[in-house]
């Protein structure tokens, strides 16, 4: 009901409603600066655009930093902890890692995280503009610029890296916004193509990590044997697999529809590795 109540915003995106927020600078952060004309907004667009602006300006705390993450409109914003949780403590392949490409980079929190760590360069590439800029300006407010490069791009960035992360999105169904981008993935395309580019794009002793929850195995849009084919269809090997169970309020919210896939969720890292190099046979 409430998506169908409609206002409407001023030229300026000032809204003329009496003891109305000032939402103009959250309206310039969804859809940029104003046009001159007024525009019409359904009520709870205008709600998760100032959300966005909050988010924003408060920050996302992460405990694995230290620090806050700022996530822009359109964003995924890294408020479950646990998968940031698995990449600050999964072993590094080697003493030193040169090169990490941190894939699908959204606000840049894995990248920084991998730097904190010690990878000496990360590269981080995102196909949507607006993450690219949100990682850029995380990156910069953290003091990590000179070490990280964002790129927009389609998942990889040309050359190898050492140490390659994904964190694709979880569930194998169509986005309705920008902003689902970071939860659906249609028919599994990200996570397939992540798999499948992945040992062209390591150096020798090189990983893959894989971080992804199960939920789609709960909800029957995915099963662990179709995973583990294409793994090693790709040419590549578990090295382990580290597990966790999620902290978030919904796991143990027992009127949520979804409970039951969600109280036996696990989110896990895959530590992933190429039987062998292409053209090394």
């Amino acid at each position: 009901m409430l998506g169908r109540i409609i206002v409407e915003l001023e030229p300026d995106y000032s809204l003329l409603l009496r003891r109305a927020p000032d939402v103009r600078q959250a309206c310039r952060d969804a859809y940029g600066d104003p046009d001159g004309a007024p525009r019409c907004v359904a009520l709870t667009e205008l709600t998760g655009v100032l959300s966005a602006r909050q988010w924003h300006e408060k920050g996302v705390p992460i405990p694995a930093l230290g620090e806050r993450i700022h996530p822009s409109y359109g964003v995924f914003s890294p408020v479950r902890g646990e998968y940031v949780d698995l990449v600050a403590h999964a072993p590094l392949p080697s003493a030193q890692v040169d090169v990490a490409f941190d894939l699908g980079t959204g606000t840049g929190v894995l990248a920084a995280l991998l730097v904190r760590r010690g990878v000496r360069r990360v590269v981080a590439t995102d196909i949507n503009p607006r993450a690219v800029r949100c990682a850029e300006e995380n990156l910069a407010r953290l003091g990590h610029a000179d070490q990280t490069e964002v790129v927009e791009a389609d998942l990889y960035p040309s050359g190898r890296a050492d140490l390659i992360v994904c964190n694709p999105p979880w569930l194998p169904a169509r986005p309705t916004s920008a902003l689902e981008l970071g939860i659906y993935d249609p028919g599994c395309d990200v996570l397939h193509r992540f798999l499948e580019g992945l040992a062209a794009h390591l150096t020798p002793g090189g990983e893959g990590w894989l971080i992804i929850s199960d939920i789609a195995e709960h909800l029957g849009l995915r099963t662990r044997d179709d995973l583990l084919r294409r793994i090693a269809a790709a040419g590549l090997r578990v090295v382990e697999r580290l597990d966790t169970a999620p902290r978030h309020p919904r796991a143990a919210d027992t009127a949520d529809s979804l409970h039951d896939a969600r109280s036996r969720e696990v989110t896990s890292l895959w530590r992933l590795a190429a039987d062998a190099l292409p053209g090394s046979r």
